[in-house]
């Protein structure tokens, strides 16, 4: 049995124990904060990792510490044979939380699969909870599927259920109160999210976000907000519920409370990148060297690399634009 043989310690003392692993740039969806109308040019398929090198790169990652893996995309979904790559994840030995973030567009058909690998946790991006607003946010109309996705998620007592909302301004801020109203109702972990501008507008006119500062007020008039006590799991959100609701409420406000101080994550992109911070360009190659015959002990010394390499705190709230070159679609947020 292969033993731990240290932790991933970044210069400023955090301990990074949590790996996002985008599995496809591919999606079937065009967010307006994420992605243009058109699409983006594809990675060939041969420049994407593949399953057992994902699973290769994972097993390392438990060693040097990792113990939270979230599979994000692009969307996940719709990449083929998915079955295959979830027992596979969720059997490797130090790992303690695997989840999955998706639009949920192919959820209802993956859930059985979802639920039989042993994942009960799952997060579901929805901006919207009307059918036409939720297709001009997204450029489909799949409201209805999400929708039913999340009902048949919540029949397989899947838990947490936790819907992701970036709130726009002038475009979805109006509901913000439905959707914390839903936490009420049903045991769903809502979180609202800040949008990060980041210098690639895709559209005529640029997004705005919305301060967490500001939704919270909103809520006064559905009743005061408890603050749970933190969880090593939490992350960045900062959790709430409302007196006897079934779920909570979340904040994660990389903008005006910016977490960076206590992030603990790396990013695997779908080309084989390790990525240090989301917002910051830099990347170190894992693909490459694998493919050239690297051992285990050369890629764990560039996850040690990428750790010494993650900076202090990003720079949105600075004067100067963040590029994103690597492309929020394809890094999972």
């Amino acid at each position: 049995m292969e033993t731990k043989r240290h932790c991933l310690i970044d210069h400023y003392g955090r301990r990074l124990n949590y790996l996002r692993i985008s599995i496809t740039d591919r999606c079937n969806l065009r967010c307006l904060y994420c992605m243009p109308p058109k699409g983006l040019e594809k990675l060939r398929h041969e420049d994407i990792l593949t399953y057992e090198e994902i699973l290769r790169l994972a097993r390392i990652a438990a060693r040097l510490g990792v113990d939270k893996i979230r599979l994000t995309g692009g969307e996940p979904l719709v990449r083929k044979d998915f079955p295959y790559l979830l027992p596979e994840l969720i059997s490797i030995p130090g790992l303690k939380d695997v989840s999955i973030t998706t639009n949920g567009i192919y959820l209802k058909e993956h859930l059985e699969n979802i639920r039989s690998a042993g994942m009960k946790r799952i997060n579901i991006s929805l901006d919207s909870l009307k059918r036409e607003r939720y297709r001009q946010i997204t450029g489909f109309d799949g409201f209805d599927r999400v929708r039913e996705a999340i009902q048949l998620a919540l029949k397989m007592d899947f838990h947490p259920i936790k819907i992701n909302m970036v709130v726009l301004k002038g475009i979805n801020d109006d509901e913000v109160a439905d959707f914390a109203r839903l936490s009420v109702r049903y045991p769903f972990h809502v979180r609202f999210i800040e949008y990060m501008p980041s210098g690639l507008f895709f559209h005529n006119e640029p997004l705005h976000y919305v301060s967490n500062t500001v939704i919270r007020e909103r809520f006064e008039a559905i009743g005061p907000l408890i603050q749970l006590p933190r969880k090593a799991i939490d992350g960045p959100t900062v959790r709430y519920r409302f007196e006897s609701a079934l779920g909570e409420i979340g904040f994660i406000s990389p903008l005006t409370h910016h977490f960076c101080q206590e992030c603990n994550r790396l990013r695997l992109t779908p080309k084989g990148h390790l990525r240090p911070c989301l917002l910051s360009d830099q990347e170190l190659d894992l693909k490459g060297p694998m493919r050239a015959g690297a051992t285990d002990r050369d890629l764990e010394k560039i996850f040690a690399e990428a750790a010494a390499h993650k900076p202090r705190a990003h720079h949105l709230n600075s004067e100067d634009e963040i590029s994103l070159e690597g492309r929020m679609s394809a890094i999972g947020g």
